[in-house]
């Protein structure tokens, strides 16, 4: 699959730059960026900054929260002077993101404290084409970003949004800077980088649209995957993901993550919800492991990590999961996991011909 990395972030960079060095000469702080209270002077040093800040929370492992520290910009600076600021911290934060290892996350607070190098990246470039985007408009410049790009944001860190037609539309009606039809003005917004549930010997990698739509078509996801790939289970869950994105009923932290082994970063399973808690706070839950890990304890492991966090949420009671009668492994990962046989009608779906339930409950 595509991954978005330091390739991107200079790729969104540079074509910014370029449109923006067209009107160096103008008044840019006579002139206000589009929908903003800001003027275009402003609003270029804040991507400056932005692009900065990515780099150095990246670079820095902050995890408590943002590095205390900014630019600023010579008094007697121009706006070429600001566009080679851009072109430096873009570098920057290129850079950081090209050496930081996959695993490496960092903190940020949208919404879930943490984003890994691809998160930083996306925000980035999603700083840099809104803002030029702003600009460009005070100045009366088109600006009209590749759409490859643009769905590669969308389906990184605006996995509620559903997809259109046009994804850079899509991408400036989801931040407030234009209308869709059929759709209402946004006067709200944030992006939303991928939950990461961590438990002793893995981590549970939420899946983002674009993960899920690698692996629904047959690809490995941007995973490293311990026995060849994931388990059919998995790519499964991966296509209802998608299916829901699409319709725009995705909820993140409600959908599919992948089990990563501490040890090596290779990914051994797949575990995730059927959807968002029902109106009596019950959320169904799924799970498969590739065969070259099977019986080493990692889904047992990964379903109490993965239980415990929904049982943390207010609006959940009981965490239930059914599986085939006759699949005794299944059922004992189950009970390890603190899990009881349930009524059939006490569980989510309740039991049809041939399965057992159980639940787990807060």
């Amino acid at each position: 699959m595509r991954t978005m990395g330091g390739e991107q972030v200079a790729e969104a960079v540079a074509g910014a730059v370029a449109l923006l060095r067209t009107a160096a000469d103008r008044d840019w702080r006579g002139m206000r960026a589009g929908r903003l209270d800001w003027d275009c002077r402003y609003t270029a040093e804040h991507v400056a900054d932005d692009l900065i800040a990515y780099a150095g929370q990246l670079a820095g492992r902050a995890t408590e929260g943002y590095v205390p520290f900014g630019i600023t910009l010579e008094e007697a600076a121009g706006n070429e002077d600001v566009l080679q600021v851009i072109e430096t911290t873009g570098a920057l934060l290129a850079a950081t993101v090209r050496t930081t290892p996959p695993e490496v996350r960092a903190f940020h607070p949208s919404p879930f404290r943490s984003a890994d190098r691809e998160g930083f990246a996306a925000m980035g470039i999603t700083e840099v084409l809104l803002h030029t985007h702003d600009i460009a408009e005070g100045l009366g410049l088109v600006h009209e970003p590749p759409a490859e790009l643009c769905t590669d944001l969308l389906t990184r860190i605006f996995p509620h949004v559903r997809p259109g037609a046009d994804p850079w539309r899509t991408l400036l009606w989801a931040t407030g800077r234009g209308d869709l039809p059929g759709r209402a003005p946004v006067t709200e917004w944030r992006w939303c980088n991928n939950l990461v549930v961590p438990a002793e010997r893995l981590t549970l990698q939420g899946v983002t649209p674009a993960a899920a739509t690698d692996l629904a078509a047959g690809g490995d996801g941007g995973f490293a995957w311990a026995g060849g790939g994931p388990f059919q289970g998995t790519r499964d869950a991966a296509g209802m993901l998608l299916k829901a994105y699409e319709a725009g009923v995705h909820r993140p932290e409600w959908g599919v993550f992948v089990l990563v082994r501490r040890a090596d970063g290779h990914a051994v399973g797949g575990m995730g919800f059927h959807g968002a808690p029902d109106e009596d706070g019950r959320v169904e839950i799924g799970y498969d492991l590739v065969e070259a890990a099977r019986g080493r304890g990692y889904a047992t492991e990964g379903l109490r990590a993965l239980s415990a966090w929904a049982l943390a949420r207010e609006e959940v009671t009981s965490v239930c999961a059914t599986t085939d009668r006759e699949n005794t492994a299944s059922q004992a990962v189950l009970v390890r996991a603190g899990f009881t046989r349930a009524a059939g009608e006490s569980a989510a779906g309740g039991e049809g011909a041939g399965q057992v339930a159980y639940e787990l409950r807060g």
